[in-house]
């Protein structure tokens, strides 16, 4: 996926909001949490601890920058060669929506409608 079919994918996915920040990338979030961090080096997304450890070692694929190196479960998707293929990228994405919308407080996730 491009950087433009990225910023669509997410935007499509519901109460999502978008701001730019870091040096340009386009970050979304989900009640104010950010889910995904789209820039020039590619996509950076929340996974689980098991697909860390398992996709963490595929080609195209690395611990994100910043996050990874403080402990936190993200990956970044950094194009080709290699990388995920578009159908499981958005799969990863959104499953880190889930995992960031499901982690939100009850009354924030009924304000949001989600």
């Amino acid at each position: 996926m491009q950087r433009d079919q990225i910023n669509a994918f997410c935007r499509a996915l519901p109460a999502t909001t978008h701001v730019v920040q870091w040096g340009g990338s386009d970050v979304w979030k989900v009640g104010g949490k950010v889910f995904a961090i789209v820039s020039a080096e590619g996509v950076s997304f929340k996974t689980s601890e098991l697909m860390f450890e398992v996709l963490g070692h595929e080609e195209g694929i690395r611990p994100a920058p910043y996050l990874a190196s403080r402990g936190f479960k993200w990956l970044q998707h950094y194009g080709p060669p290699g990388g995920l293929p578009d159908a499981e990228l958005g799969q990863a994405l959104e499953t880190s929506y889930e995992m960031i919308r499901d982690a939100l407080p009850r009354k924030t996730r009924a304000e949001l409608g989600v």
